[in-house]
């Protein structure tokens, strides 16, 4: 009985720096898809709002964002979202467990004066099914963004109308420049 727990002792001993080495691959992996993922966003957004205004944005949000992470999650063997506790569209960005706790963790820390650009998590947790690489990159309000997500005296009628009929259960507005609005999250399997 003692040789076998000094030998599975071992065993998970050498295997740590392995998971070290494996923690930082998919860190790098995450940031590098989570870059491209907003980029494209972003670009797109732009796009939209120079063509049609911010009702036109929203539409990169509904159809554009969930069908480039869908693509990444297919490519790239994991899932990819965005998540948010003031959720837009309940289907797809209500935040599990993790993901809450990390956003509450990203607000505390931009509190404490930390650089919205360092707002970054990962780490491996178990679930009741498996093992999963976890990633979150906090997304902070930018002064743009509030004619989408800004106070009700910063919405356009348009956009008002446009959030309606989009999302009728919209709770994303209200925000101002530098607050949380949310996060990237990748979820890979172990």
């Amino acid at each position: 009985m003692r040789n076998k727990f000094v030998l599975y002792t071992l065993l998970v001993l050498s295997a740590a720096p392995a998971l070290a080495d494996d923690l930082g691959k998919y860190e790098d992996e995450s940031r590098a898809i989570v870059a491209s993922f907003m980029q494209k966003l972003m670009a797109e957004n732009k796009k939209a709002l120079m063509e049609g205004g911010p009702e036109s944005a929203i539409k990169v949000c509904k159809e554009i964002a969930p069908g480039t992470a869908n693509d990444l999650s297919r490519q790239h063997g994991i899932k990819i979202t965005r998540v948010s506790l003031k959720v837009r569209n309940p289907l797809l960005g209500t935040a599990d467990e993790w993901e809450q706790k990390t956003l509450k963790q990203f607000e505390a820390r931009l509190a404490q004066g930390e650089k919205p650009e360092m707002l970054e998590s990962a780490e491996i947790v178990n679930e009741p099914n498996r093992k999963y690489f976890r990633y979150m990159k906090g997304i902070v309000l930018q002064q743009g963004c509030v004619v989408c997500h800004g106070t009700g005296e910063q919405l356009s009628d348009g956009v008002k109308a446009r959030l309606a009929e989009d999302y009728p259960y919209d709770q994303a507005t209200g925000y101002t420049p530098g607050e949380v609005r949310g996060g990237v999250s990748i979820k890979r399997p172990l």
